[in-house]
């Protein structure tokens, strides 16, 4: 019986391995010790990247959200207009208050009128 050598399994890792780093400067496209580092660490930053994307474009949504709220009236901030959509029952999340201020500032606006409605009634 003839033995079995592993050689295609290895070179379809290689490969495998190789093409992932498709793109990446000298050695690390072509050599496959220096690649299979590279395309690790390329993963890594990728898993970690994808939770900092979330939190990006939070962050991107508030600050949209705050400068058409400030806009609309100078004395109403970002923190105080949540807390006017809490009392005025007005469930929106933060990423279609930040499309309707860029995209529809008559809409947005009337929210802002209620939410400032809100917060006077309570007060």
């Amino acid at each position: 019986m003839s033995r079995v050598k592993g050689g295609t399994v290895t070179h379809a890792r290689h490969k495998k391995v190789i093409k992932a780093a498709k793109g990446y400067y000298g050695r690390r496209k072509s050599t496959f010790k220096v690649a299979r580092q590279a395309v690790d660490k390329a993963n890594q930053y990728a898993t970690r990247d994808r939770k900092n994307r979330k939190r990006n474009f939070r962050a991107l949504w508030i600050q949209r959200i705050n400068a058409a709220v400030r806009s609309h009236d100078e004395a109403l901030t970002y923190s105080r207009f949540i807390n006017g959509l809490t009392l005025a029952g007005i469930e929106v999340d933060r990423k279609v208050l930040a499309d309707l201020a860029v995209n529809e500032p008559d809409a947005f606006g009337a929210i802002v009128k209620q939410a400032q409605d809100a917060l006077v009634t309570t007060a």
